[in-house]
C-alpha cells in the first residue's frame, strides 16, 4: 500500500479544519442565542415573566422533541404507505408484505424468540447474581466484574464473542473458545456455530444476556436491599427462610421493579441491530426486525417497505414503554 501524497494529506487536514470550525460556529450561534433568551427572560416582569419563563424552559426542549423524534416518526408512517420511491400511494400493501413475505415472516418470528427467551433469562440471571452476590464479601468488586459488559458496547460485545464463536477445522489449531472448550470436553466434530441454524440465533442470545445481565443485577441487588429490614426480622421470627423467604417476601416485594427490569431489556430487544449486523448481517436464518428494517432502506432503498417494518418496530415498542410509565407513576403515588 503506497503512502498517502502531502496534497492527499492536506487536503484531509483541509477538511477536518473546515468542519471543526463549522462546529465551533455552530455552538457560538446556540450558546449566545440562548445567552440572549435567559437574559430577556431574566428582565421580563408582570404577566410576561411567567410565560416567557416557561417558554424559554421549554421551547428548547419541545423542539428539539418535535424536529428529532415527532417529525420523523409522523414522516416514517406517511412513508410506510408508499411505493418504494416514495411516488405511489400504495395503501396497507407494505403492511401486507411484513406478514406475507417469507425473509419478513422470518424476521418478525426471530423477533419475537428473542423477545421471548432472551429479557427473561437476562432478568433471572440478573436476579439470582443480586441474591447471591449481596451475601458474598467484596461484593462491589464482583457487582463491578459482572457490570462491566455494559460499559462495552454492542458492536464490541459482538467482536468479543466472535473470537469465541470462530470455526475453523477440527484438524486445524483452534482460534475459537467454544470450539476448543467442546473438543476437549470429547466433542470430535463441532460445527461451524454462526451458521447453525436455529443453534446461532441462541449463541447470539448469549452477548445480549451477558451486555444486560449487569444492569438486571444493580437493580435489583438495590430493590432487595431497599427492603425495610423490620419485615426481614418479622418474617424470621416467624420461621421464613431460604425459598419461603424469597418466594413469600423478597420477590413480591420487588415485584415492580422486576417487572421495570423485563419490560426494559424488552425494548433494548425489540430495537436489536448491533449485534446481528456485526456478527451475522441477518444471514444464516438470524434476521429480526429492525436489521430487516435497516437493510430495506438503506440497502434495497425501499422506503415504504423499511418504513412498514419500522411502524410494527414502533408499535411494538410502545406498549412496553407505556406500562413502564404507568408502573413507575404507580410507584410514586404509593410512596
Amino acid at each position: 500500500m503506497s503512502a498517502p501524497t502531502p496534497h492527499l494529506l492536506a487536503s484531509t487536514a483541509g477538511d477536518a479544519a473546515s468542519k471543526l470550525g463549522q462546529t465551533g460556529e455552530a455552538l457560538v450561534v446556540f450558546f449566545g442565542i440562548g445567552l440572549v433568551i435567559f437574559y430577556a427572560a431574566g428582565r421580563a416582569t408582570g404577566r410576561l415573566h411567567r410565560p416567557l419563563t416557561i417558554a424559554v424552559l421549554l421551547g428548547p426542549a419541545v423542539i428539539l422533541l418535535a424536529v428529532g423524534l415527532v417529525i420523523p416518526a409522523l414522516r416514517t408512517i406517511y412513508l410506510s404507505f408508499y411505493s418504494d420511491d416514495s411516488s405511489t400511494f400504495v395503501g396497507g400493501k407494505n403492511f401486507g408484505w411484513a406478514f406475507t413475505n417469507g425473509s419478513a415472516q422470518q424476521a418478525l418470528l426471530n423477533t419475537l424468540l428473542w423477545i421471548v427467551i432472551a429479557p427473561f433469562v437476562t432478568t433471572l440471571l440478573g436476579l439470582l447474581l443480586a441474591v447471591l452476590v449481596d451475601r458474598m464479601k467484596m461484593q462491589s468488586l464482583y457487582k463491578s466484574l459482572i457490570f462491566m459488559p455494559m460499559a462495552i458496547s454492542f458492536v464490541g460485545a459482538s467482536i468479543i464473542w466472535k473470537f469465541v464463536y470462530d470455526y475453523r477445522d477440527p484438524k486445524d489449531p483452534q482460534t475459537g473458545l467454544l470450539s476448543e472448550v467442546v473438543m476437549k470436553l470429547g466433542w470430535h466434530n463441532p460445527p461451524d456455530w454462526i451458521l447453525s441454524h436455529p443453534l446461532n440465533n441462541f449463541l447470539l442470545m448469549v452477548i445480549m444476556v451477558w451486555v444486560q445481565t449487569g444492569f438486571a443485577m444493580v437493580v435489583l441487588s438495590a430493590a432487595i436491599k431497599a427492603i425495610p429490614d423490620d419485615i426481614i426480622d418479622a418474617a424470621k421470627v416467624d420461621g421464613a427462610k431460604g425459598l419461603a423467604m424469597a418466594f413469600r417476601i423478597t420477590f413480591p416485594m420487588i415485584r415492580n421493579t422486576l417487572i421495570v427490569v423485563l419490560t426494559t431489556v424488552m425494548i433494548i430487544t425489540l430495537k436489536l441491530f448491533d449485534i446481528i449486523r456485526t456478527m451475522t448481517g441477518g444471514n444464516f436464518g438470524t434476521e429480526v426486525l429492525a436489521n430487516d428494517m435497516y437493510s430495506q432502506t438503506f440497502v434495497n432503498f425501499d422506503n415504504g417497505k423499511g418504513s412498514a417494518l419500522a411502524v410494527i418496530l414502533f408499535a411494538g415498542v410502545l406498549p412496553l414503554v407505556a406500562y413502564n410509565i404507568v408502573l413507575l407513576r404507580r410507584e410514586r403515588q404509593i410512596r
